[in-house]
Formats: C-alpha cells, sequence, structure tokens
C-alpha cells in the first residue's frame, strides 16, 4: 500500500509507518521541524519514529499515550463514548473505521497496538485534551466523552500526567511521543459549525486555518 503523503520536496524521506498505519495522512511538518501524521475523527496513529501526531478537536477527545520508557506511542480521537459490549457488533477494525470513532475501541485499540510493537503496560502514561462545547445550543456529548476517557483511564490505571478538557473552544493538539511533549492551542475563531458537521460526518477533511490564541505545553 502507498503511503499518503503532502511532502514530496526538500529531499525529506518519510519514515515507514508501522503495519496498519500507511493509509494515515503524513508529511513534513515546518514549524515543528519534523515528520507529522495528521489524523481525523474515528482514526488513531502509533509510531516508533521521532514524528509528531496532531489533529483538531472540537467536542471530540484525543488520549496521548506513550511507554515513558522506549518512548513509543501514539494518539487516538474518538467522536462518541461507548461501551465494550457495543463493540462486539463491529467487525471492521483498524486505525480507520467505524469502530473507532467510538471512545472504548479508540482506547483499546491504541493501547493495544503500543503493546504489540514493544511498549509496556506498566511504562504507559497518558494526557487527555478536547470535550469543547464550541456551541451553546450543541448537546453535552463533549462532557460525555470527557467522562468517559476520565473512567476508562482510571480503571486502567494508566497515570494521568496533562488534561486540558472542557471549555467552550477547540484545540490543535501536537503530541510527539518520542519525548511525550505535547502543544495545544485553543482556536479562538473558528467557523465552529464547519468542525461541527467534520466531526459529524466523519469526513475526510479538518484543514481549517483559524486564528489562533496561545499555545499550551503539556
Amino acid at each position: 500500500m502507498i503511503q499518503k503523503s503532502s511532502y514530496a520536496h526538500q529531499n525529506k524521506t518519510l519514515p515507514e509507518a508501522l503495519p496498519g498505519f500507511e493509509g494515515i495522512n503524513r508529511y513534513w511538518d515546518k514549524l515543528h521541524n519534523s515528520f507529522a501524521a495528521k489524523i481525523l475523527p474515528g482514526e488513531y496513529y502509533v509510531t516508533m519514529k521521532d514524528e509528531v501526531v496532531t489533529t483538531v478537536l472540537g467536542s471530540c477527545v484525543s488520549a496521548c499515550i506513550r511507554d515513558k520508557v522506549f518512548g513509543i506511542g501514539g494518539m487516538n480521537h474518538f467522536m462518541l463514548p461507548h461501551t465494550k459490549e457495543d463493540i462486539a457488533f463491529h467487525v471492521d477494525a483498524g486505525p480507520s473505521t467505524t469502530a473507532s470513532r467510538y471512545g472504548s475501541y479508540a482506547m483499546e485499540m491504541l493501547i493495544n497496538d503500543i503493546l504489540k510493537h514493544g511498549g509496556r503496560r506498566e511504562n504507559l502514561e497518558v494526557k487527555i485534551f478536547g470535550g469543547g462545547k464550541i456551541l451553546k445550543n450543541m448537546s453535552n456529548v463533549g462532557f460525555r466523552n470527557i467522562q468517559f476517557v476520565e473512567e476508562y483511564i482510571a480503571l486502567e490505571a494508566i497515570p494521568l500526567l496533562a488534561e486540558d478538557t472542557g471549555d467552550v473552544y477547540p484545540r490543535k493538539v501536537v503530541f510527539h511521543p518520542h519525548s511525550g511533549k505535547v502543544k495545544v492551542k485553543k482556536l479562538r475563531s473558528l467557523h465552529n459549525d464547519t468542525l461541527i458537521k467534520r466531526e459529524e460526518e466523519y469526513q475526510h477533511s479538518i484543514d481549517i486555518k483559524p486564528e489562533t490564541g496561545s499555545i499550551d505545553l503539556f
């Protein structure tokens, strides 16, 4: 399978993705001077390389999970909480499928792929972001996503190192699994209806360039 990439110049060679993640959009990020994987609603990405994982969140939530010893880690982007019992009805699997829109599947698969590629459960740590109520009249799905992921992390006994959730702002998240550092930029000016439609319709692009606020480091 040919890897997607929006970067094909300056003699940069895109590092090989782990098996199953070849379809994730990856490119050279000039701002962070690093290769990057951009995930969309319903996707997740795991890497052993020195690259970043980025996404844009509205009411969705992302968990950034890594093995602090070996530096392997990744990030998911889920749209709705879900029960493990319901996952049995989803026969599709992988980093970009219908089931991965749901929190319980997205968390389970992200952790499993980290462990499958050399991570150890006792070394895992997590940071969580998103769940904003970006429109006054929207449902409280963001709160339910936050509640779900906090309960899941507590149940799995994974140390929660940082959290930037709730509030009324969309967020751009940039995670560096190798170091564990996360940059979060709250998007102060954004066509929120566009972001919500893209979340709800599970489209393949969140390429928005809004005016932005300050960057927070986690």
